[in-house]
C-alpha cells in the first residue's frame, strides 16, 4: 500500500507560482511513475503531467507546457509541481498519483494505483 500526501497549495494572483509536493509512503517510491491530474469545479478529473520512475520522460497536458515542471526526487520520496505564471483557468484541486505498471508516464488515469486527496490550488484574476 502507498500514501500519497499532497501539500503547497493555496490561493495566489494570476502571474504568480505555486509548487506542489506529493510525499509518498509505503512502497519503494523509485517503482512508481507519478504523475498530477487536477480537477476544476464542475469539470471531470483531467491529466497534468506525469514522470516515469527515473525522471527520464516527463510529459504535460497543452495548457501547462513552458509553465508548469514536474520532477522528483527519490531520496526523499517526493515528486514536485512547480507551476509559474499561473492562470484563473488553472484553479483546482490538484491530485499527485502513483502507477507502478509501466514506465510510461501515462496520461491516463486507469493507469495509475494510488491516489493522492489532493490539494485546492485557486488563481484569482
Amino acid at each position: 500500500q502507498v500514501q500519497l500526501i499532497e501539500s503547497g497549495g493555496g490561493l495566489v494572483q494570476a502571474g504568480n507560482s505555486l509548487r506542489l509536493s506529493c510525499a509518498a509512503s509505503g512502497r519503494t517510491f523509485s517503482s512508481y511513475d507519478m504523475g498530477w491530474f487536477r480537477q476544476a469545479p464542475g469539470k471531470e478529473r483531467e491529466f497534468v503531467s506525469a514522470i516515469t520512475r527515473s525522471g527520464g520522460v516527463t510529459r504535460y497536458v497543452d495548457s501547462v507546457k513552458g509553465r508548469f515542471t514536474i520532477s522528483r526526487d527519490n531520496a526523499k520520496n517526493t515528486v514536485y509541481l512547480q507551476m509559474n505564471s499561473l492562470k484563473p483557468e488553472d484553479t483546482a484541486v490538484y491530485y499527485c498519483a502513483a502507477g507502478v505498471k509501466a514506465n510510461i508516464a501515462s496520461r491516463r488515469e486507469y493507469d495509475y494505483d494510488y491516489w493522492g486527496q489532493g490539494t485546492q490550488v485557486t488563481v484569482s484574476s
